[in-house]
């Protein structure tokens, strides 16, 4: 994939949506490939669902079913995949224009596929 633009700095946070609705979210998009539990569209107030960004639905069935040390390894598949995603740019666009938090249901706070998401759009911006 290339990226065609750099930005001189690009300001995106994550968070759980299941957090309270800040100003501060700027454009607030869900990146989870499922609809997150106990909360409404409504309640959300998300700017763009991008359910495409999020891991494939083997990847995250291995995650879930994996023991907490295959998290390099979930790191490292998450990163190919995202190589090849095309939403990613879509998404990539959008944060080099806009204030952006990332939105994930996890409730790993440390160990979550947004972080992975984060870091890899804010070295593509580096490059």
């Amino acid at each position: 994939m290339t990226w065609n633009m750099c930005v001189l700095e690009m300001d995106i946070q994550i968070k759980r949506i299941y957090e309270n609705v800040d100003p501060s979210d700027g454009k607030r998009i869900l990146v989870d490939r499922l609809w997150s539990r106990g909360i409404s569209k409504e309640n959300a107030h998300l700017d763009l669902w991008l359910k495409e960004v999020a891991p494939s639905t083997e990847l995250r069935k291995w995650f879930h079913a994996a023991t907490p040390d295959h998290w390099e390894e979930f790191k490292q598949r998450y990163l190919e995949e995202l190589e090849t995603n095309l939403a990613v740019k879509e998404l990539y666009e959008i944060a080099s224009k806009y204030k952006v938090t990332l939105l994930y249901s996890a409730k790993d706070l440390e160990n979550n596929h947004a972080i992975i998401l984060k870091e890899y759009l804010l070295s593509k911006n580096s490059k």
